[in-house]
């Protein structure tokens, strides 16, 4: 069948609203671009987990301790069930990890940014995975169905974050003169970042229209950015605390807050790999990767052991289970 055709065929699904599948045919320029989207997104979520594993071991309670080794497993789970989702495109782990230790990869600007006091925790959970999620919830419905089924239960744990983070600065906002300080230093720091996310404005996003033809986005970032924006600025009524925006308000007329402008020099300048903790952030993986492979050895050792055993089931297989 001429490719004219094919492509008329997959435009139909899409706009009937129909998943498209592995196996199924795609343009090329399809498969390139949720490629590169979920493996990015793959990769924000991995390395998104160390400047949260960063305040483990000094987390003020037991309690807070736990529930951020909670949150900090969700985010590795998350990164796995991407990665997973990337390969049914036909890129291998390895390459997608390759690509990022090269630079080649991106993820996320926002985790080029150190997390300095406790407060942050609560910061990067309300404002960070609060963006993540204005984000993600439109992803549940993106026309590539191993992404949209991914991104259900990720929304679901990513909403629960979000609300914990939110607590974190509730407590400190109604807490000492020290602790409500902390709390407006770290929305300070984290809510243009925060906006930086949804990545460039729509005229100098490259991709964004054919990624709304296609359904894999279904907001543009400006879109999302302004919604954002909305939520937050109604939610930190209940904080008692200020966004460090003088341009912050309401516009009866558009049904939607008015807000400054973004320093696109700083946003593009930290893509770029020169951000406060880039080169931090990615020595940090090239690490644990070497420091891995052993396991990745022994456990492709094993998958070659178990699978010329017999059907049945060897003794040396069950030890090794058992083990």
């Amino acid at each position: 069948m001429p490719v004219q055709d094919l492509d008329k065929i997959f435009q139909e699904k899409i706009d009937d609203e129909i998943k498209i599948e592995p196996k199924d045919w795609m343009p090329e320029a399809y498969r390139k671009t949720n490629t590169r989207q979920i493996s990015q997104h793959a990769h924000s979520e991995i390395v998104g987990m160390l400047p949260e594993g960063n305040w483990i071991s000094r987390a003020p309670t037991l309690k807070r301790k736990a529930i951020l080794i909670a949150k900090v497993q969700d985010e590795a789970g998350h990164g796995l069930y991407l990665y997973s989702a990337a390969e049914t495109l036909g890129m291998s782990r390895e390459e997608m990890i390759n690509d990022l230790h090269s630079g080649k990869a991106k993820y996320s600007s926002i985790f080029n940014y150190p997390t300095i006091t406790w407060a942050d925790m609560g910061a990067i959970g309300w404002l960070v995975d609060g963006a993540a999620i204005m984000n993600q919830v439109m992803l549940t419905r993106t026309s590539y169905g191993p992404y949209a089924r991914a991104m259900v239960r990720i929304c679901k744990e990513e909403s629960f974050h979000q609300r914990q983070g939110f607590e974190i600065l509730l407590v400190l906002s109604r807490g000492s003169k020290e602790q409500k300080e902390m709390c407006q230093d770290a929305i300070n720091r984290w809510w243009w970042p925060s906006l930086m996310m949804f990545g460039p404005k729509d005229s100098e996003s490259t991709n964004s229209d054919q990624s709304m033809k296609w359904k894999i986005k279904r907001k543009t970032n400006d879109e999302l950015r302004r919604n954002f924006v909305d939520m937050i600025a109604e939610q930190i009524k209940t904080l008692g605390m200020k966004l460090p925006d003088d341009n912050l308000k309401w516009n009866e007329k558009r049904k939607h807050y008015d807000f400054g402008e973004i320093n696109w020099e700083e946003f593009w300048n930290v893509v770029k790999g020169n951000g406060p903790c880039n080169k931090q952030r990615l020595d940090a993986r090239k690490k644990a990767w070497e420091n891995g492979a052993w396991v990745r050895e022994a456990a492709a050792a094993y998958a070659k052991k178990k699978a010329s055993s017999p059907a049945s089931g060897g003794t040396k297989g069950g030890a090794l289970v058992a083990a």
